[in-house]
């Protein structure tokens, strides 16, 4: 080691700087402060039902298909439905008791489509008797057909009977109706065991007419 070596300098250190002090505030001017709204306390819980009071309650639900501007009849269908349908009866009613009386007071309309009777029943204690010897039908040398019937109205029973007209009818082969005619009675009235004999003759009937049926004039 060398003696002349120069002692080592000690390390040399570093100078910090002081920081600068700040600069002085600056002046501001305060301005009034804005006065502010008061909040509004929360609304207050009804010890009753735990529900605000301020809340309204829920509307009631309602059907979806019903509308409150909806126009609503004055009255039930379905009453109203029963008392059609019984007027409807009622009325069916009254027209049907109508007909049957009118039927059974004048009889079945012609222009009725119905099967009617040819002859009115039997008249009681009224007998009407037409034997077919005594029955005429035949050409007349001019061409003319001619028929010809006789018989016999006898009251049978023991009170008067009235004698309704009495009803000529003429069929054919076919046993068709080809021509008919009404009879009066000789006498509106019989007696008790009181007779009255009955001649009638037609002409110009149907050549196809062949035999004759008798009886009581429906009504």
């Amino acid at each position: 080691m060398m003696a002349d070596d120069a002692v080592a300098e000690p390390p040399a250190v570093e100078q910090v700087a002081e920081p600068a002090p700040p600069p002085p505030a600056a002046e501001t001017v305060s301005e009034p402060e804005e006065e502010e709204e008061p909040v509004p306390a929360p609304p207050e819980f009804s010890a009753r039902s735990g529900l605000r009071d301020d809340i309204p309650p829920a509307p009631e639900e309602a059907d979806d298909d019903y509308s409150h501007f909806e126009h609503e009849p004055p009255f039930r269908r379905r009453r109203n439905m029963l008392k059609l349908w019984t007027a409807a009866a009622a009325l069916f009613a009254a027209i049907a008791i109508g007909i049957v009386a009118a039927v059974s007071y004048w009889g079945v309309p012609d222009w009725v489509p119905i099967a009617r009777p040819v002859f009115a029943q039997a008249e009681p204690d009224l007998l009407l008797e037409f034997p077919p010897e005594k029955q005429d039908r035949r050409t007349l040398p001019n061409g003319t057909e001619f028929f010809g019937a006789s018989g016999t109205v006898t009251n049978v029973g023991t009170t008067v009977h009235n004698v309704p007209p009495i009803l000529i009818v003429l069929r054919d082969a076919r046993e068709r109706i080809v021509y008919s005619w009404e009879v009066p009675p000789p006498k509106t009235k019989l007696a008790p065991g009181e007779s009255v004999t009955v001649n009638e003759a037609v002409t110009d009937v149907p050549r196809s007419a062949k035999f004759a049926e008798i009886g009581w004039k429906p009504s």
